[in-house]
């Protein structure tokens, strides 16, 4: 199969994980005779310093033209401790979400065998977790209605969904639950938010026509509270923007470390698949941030992107495997293990896929 797919690395560590992500595809590739046209383009602060954009047309049309985009991370601290400042990386992200369609976030949530320990959860409380959210990306707070009044003194941001907004969302959140346990939840705050009860009626009007799929509805400090008691009672989630960036995050911790997660961004035009971590700024030319939520997140732009279910288990499974070995960044590191740099791990991996 030939693959087109467009690499925007980014920002901070965002191009050395990406790095070890190309290298496992690569392998991948070969492994399974496949060929990858990658289309490298600017984004975030990089954008920001050679071209005035956070997101130029030049990345826009790469974008466009490719089969699936693989994204590092955004953010820069010299843009975080200027509030002033008129341009900003995360700008460029909205931008990109909105103008490719991106519209629903997939981020799953699992545990390693070989790393259950490093969870600040208990053992008891995490085993069996799988679960998947998918937060809606391009309405809500995040694009509405904002600014200030009153000499500045007042400050609004307003939160708007449309009732097509959130079905599209819905059925995804639907069928994917008919892919797994046939669980879905949709998460809300309908005893205060106005939008929130349109979110919980859109959703009920949906359930005959998914006669499969037993549905709960719940408050999103109840979801907050329950992500961290029992976990391994979810599967598929549903929910709004803002709710969805906050619970992801608390959910990423399950598995123990941030560096170990991928997600995806299904749109209309194309689909997205970056770590859910950020740019980490203090580790970035250190040779020391973790690969393994970029290279999984490779995994599912293989799976979800191009249908190669085969090549996505066997990432997967080279990744377990390096875990299981000890080949870990320091953030995954035990007492008196030597940890391995990023590229250690990348070539481990590569060494893995090539038997």
């Amino acid at each position: 199969m030939h693959l087109k797919i467009a690499l925007l690395a980014g920002d901070g560590i965002g191009p050395e994980v990406i790095d070890q992500a190309v290298k496992v595809s690569d392998a991948i590739a070969q492994k399974f005779s496949h060929q990858i046209d990658w289309s490298p383009a600017l984004t975030g602060a990089a954008a920001i310093d050679a071209v005035g954009d956070p997101y130029p047309a030049e990345t826009h049309s790469v974008c466009e033209n490719a089969d699936a985009v693989l994204f590092g991370a955004i953010g820069d601290p010299k843009f975080d401790n200027d509030p002033s400042a008129k341009v900003r990386p995360e700008q460029g992200l909205l931008r990109m979400r909105q103008m490719l369609g991106l519209f629903a976030n997939v981020r799953p949530t699992f545990t390693f065998p070989a790393l259950i320990d490093k969870s600040p959860l208990k053992q008891e409380r995490i085993e069996g977790t799988d679960l998947v959210f998918l937060r809606e990306l391009t309405g809500g707070i995040y694009f509405g209605e904002r600014g200030r009044k009153d000499d500045g003194n007042t400050a609004f941001d307003t939160c708007t969904y449309t009732r097509a907004e959130i079905e599209r969302l819905a059925r995804k959140g639907f069928e994917l639950a008919q892919t797994r346990t046939k669980k879905l939840c949709c998460v809300d705050k309908a005893n205060v938010l106005e939008s929130s009860r349109l979110w919980r009626e859109t959703v009920q009007a949906l359930e005959s026509e998914y006669p499969d799929v037993q549905v709960s509805y719940e408050f999103v400090d109840a979801v907050a509270m329950r992500l961290v008691q029992w976990p391994n009672s979810y599967d598929v989630l549903i929910t709004e923007n803002l709710f969805g960036d906050i619970l992801t995050d608390e959910a990423s911790v399950i598995s123990g470390s941030m560096g170990l997660m991928p997600s995806a961004s299904l749109g209309v035009k194309t689909s997205l698949f970056e770590p859910i971590h950020g740019s980490f700024p203090q580790a970035a030319g250190k040779n020391i941030a973790n690969p393994l939520a970029t290279v999984l997140s490779a995994a599912m732009m293989f799976e979800m992107a191009f249908d190669l279910k085969e090549e996505a288990a066997l990432i997967r499974k080279v990744v377990d495997q390096s875990l299981a070995d000890g080949v870990v960044t320091e953030d995954l590191t035990q007492e008196g293990q030597k940890a391995a740099t990023t590229s250690e791990v990348g070539d481990y991996l590569v060494q893995l896929i090539q038997g």
